[in-house]
């Protein structure tokens, strides 16, 4: 009789440790709502003058042509897609970056996919849009849009766009999808927390839908 008791108080805590463990994977699963709780043109205002003054302390020369970029003032770092961003076609840009500036630009592809982890998102990638510009690449935009910047922090090696409304998803065959407002958002939690650190200026780029960002030099 003993015996038989034994086993039914080892079963019924066998099937209570299931349901204990079965409950956290559900909970594990849940999808947590994502909600940035600030103001994007007003958490990310800063003015040209201050992403010009980092970008002038840490940057390279501005170079004439690409050709010539390949003897800028500073060794720069190829930027190319990997899993925490995409590099999309560049037309008015080259994909190199100062060391501080690829540095930070990693750092805020691996933050992000951390923040979509904390949430139980699937995981996506940022897109970046531009990088360095020359001076051709400059006079080039001119001729399209006049209103664009003769002195852009781009000049420098130290300044980068990351989309706000476009967002390479990982796992393609993941059915969950989370709309680009939500991973706006996510960015923005991301971006947020390395302005407060110091390692950025952020400018929130409206009509072209993107973050315009600099790194800071590291105090």
């Amino acid at each position: 009789m003993k015996k038989i008791v034994n086993y039914i108080f080892l079963l019924l805590f066998s099937l209570l440790t299931l349901g204990i463990v079965l409950s956290c994977k559900e909970k594990r699963g849940e999808l947590i709502r994502i909600w940035f709780n600030g103001s994007y043109n007003r958490d990310f205002n800063d003015l040209n003058d201050l992403h010009l003054s980092s970008a002038k302390t840490l940057g390279i020369e501005p170079v004439a042509s690409r050709e010539k970029a390949k003897h800028a003032s500073r060794k720069m770092k190829e930027i190319r897609s990997n899993d925490y961003y995409d590099v999309e076609e560049l037309t008015h840009s080259i994909p190199f970056l100062v060391p501080e500036a690829e540095k930070l630009l990693k750092d805020i592809g691996t933050n992000f996919q951390d923040t979509l982890k904390n949430h139980n998102a699937p995981l996506y990638r940022l897109l970046v849009t531009s990088i360095t510009r020359t001076t051709e690449d400059i006079s080039k935009l001119r001729k399209r849009n006049f209103n664009s910047s003769l002195n852009s922090a781009h000049l420098y090696g130290t300044t980068f766009d990351i989309s706000w409304n476009r967002f390479p998803k990982v796992d393609e065959k993941d059915t969950l999808n989370i709309p680009a407002e939500d991973l706006k958002m996510a960015l923005a939690m991301t971006l947020r927390d390395l302005q407060k650190a110091k390692r950025c200026y952020i400018k929130h780029e409206r009509k072209q839908g993107c973050f315009h960002i600099t790194v800071r030099k590291e105090s």
